[in-house]
């Protein structure tokens, strides 16, 4: 019986740390984001991307413990510190750990569409509402404890239940749709297009744009390979059908965008975000066109966005995490059938079911959210602010002090 009670305990604990370590990869993919931004916009917007950021971690880990998390899965943490280690070794509040890194994901895609003239509490505002409230809904429908409802309607329609192993429809799809309403509520940053022509801006640091690009395609592999829950679940095809995504989307973006170093190292995310979905299922030469076809439709997505729609999105995340997930949930239902080399067990009409679900729901959320936020305390810098920029107007501190000095 001792010896039983000790492998239980060995395999608790090797839970905790396999997802803690999870945790942790998925937490630093934020630097990612901060620093894909920072290099994106212009030096009069760095402060104000790493701020925005970081605060939105924070208010998505208040926000996602108090109120996400539980009504995702239905596990309250108002009792006794005692209690919350009971079983599993508080096997529940790291996967609380693990899974906030992806709740506060959405404010963070959602950033670098709003770059360089959003006010700063209203998206905070905006933020806590997304990770705390509308985000684990839509979690709790897929993943979580009412999955029955949605899931039971898929699997009516389409006779299997809608795959989404790591989220590239439930996180990516979400965010990026999410950010769509924003971007157009806000309109076009000054300068951006004038008498109908188009005027791009100067991005500030490629090199932070690299470095945010490697540093999510690093932590990615925590937020595909621990999707798995569990050290026994672990999956080697997830952890290599993540990497020939992405450099199946590196490769096609290499091509398609002309040796851009902006559409390159973006093609990397391309293809991770679209593996996401179906990454324990794919084959991986599945796995690599699916990742190419994503750089692809970022590639001349972006294109279509900012030159022929006049959609200012700064980092194009609509057309990287919104089109690019929902593309992940349906490549899901091609590439992971037995006869293209999958493993099976997953239905095309479901994953473009869920798929679509996705996108109203994430466009309702956010046209309410920000049509309101709008409407009453106003979600844009005012003509002087914006052109001071972020970093002096809302933090009263630039990039680079030096500069400053008379």
């Amino acid at each position: 019986m001792e010896s039983v009670s000790t492998l239980t305990t060995l395999k608790q604990s090797g839970d905790v740390l396999f997802l803690m370590l999870g945790a942790v990869m998925v937490f630093a993919m934020h630097a990612g984001f901060a620093f894909l931004e920072v290099g994106s916009v212009r030096k009069k917007s760095q402060v104000n991307a790493f701020v925005k950021i970081l605060t939105d971690w924070a208010v998505s880990t208040v926000v996602y413990f108090l109120i996400g998390f539980p009504l995702a899965y239905g596990i309250s943490f108002f009792r006794p510190a005692d209690e919350l280690m009971q079983g599993a070794m508080g096997y529940n509040l790291v996967h609380y750990f693990f899974l906030l890194c992806f709740a506060a994901c959405i404010p963070a895609i959602i950033s670098g569409g709003i770059a360089e003239r959003a006010k700063f509490w209203p998206q905070v505002i905006a933020g806590g509402i997304f990770a705390g409230l509308c985000y684990p809904l839509f979690e709790s429908l897929i993943w979580g404890q009412n999955a029955s409802l949605l899931q039971g309607l898929f699997k009516s329609i389409g006779g299997l239940e809608f795959h989404d192993y790591a989220g590239s429809v439930v996180v990516h799809s979400i965010g990026g749709w999410i950010a769509l309403p924003a971007v157009l509520l806000l309109g076009a940053r000054k300068g951006r297009y004038s008498q109908g022509k188009s005027h791009p801006l100067p991005i500030s640091n490629i090199p932070f744009l690299a470095l945010g690009s490697w540093i999510l395609a690093v932590g990615w592999f925590g937020f595909n390979v621990m999707s798995a829950g569990n050290l026994d679940k672990i999956s080697g095809l997830v952890a290599v059908n993540s990497l020939m995504a992405m450099v199946g989307g590196i490769l096609a973006a290499l091509v398609a965008g002309k040796n851009d170093p902006g559409f390159i190292h973006n093609g990397a995310l391309a293809g991770l975000i679209a593996v996401c979905a179906g990454s324990d299922l794919m084959h991986p030469l599945g796995a690599l066109l699916t990742g190419a076809i994503a750089a692809v439709i970022f590639v001349y997505g972006f294109h279509i966005e900012q030159e022929k729609l006049k959609i200012d999105d700064v980092l194009g995340v609509w057309p990287l995490h919104g089109v690019i997930g929902t593309w992940g949930g349906i490549a899901a239902g091609i590439f992971g059938q037995r006869c293209l080399g999958g493993m099976g067990g997953v239905s095309f009409i479901s994953q473009l079911a869920g798929s679509l679900v996705a996108v109203l729901f994430a466009l309702l959320c956010s046209f309410l959210v920000y049509g309101l936020l709008a409407k009453t305390i106003g979600i844009r810098l005012n003509a002087e602010d914006e052109y001071a920029g972020p970093d002096l107007s809302i933090h009263k501190i630039g990039a680079y002090p030096e500069d400053h000095i008379r």
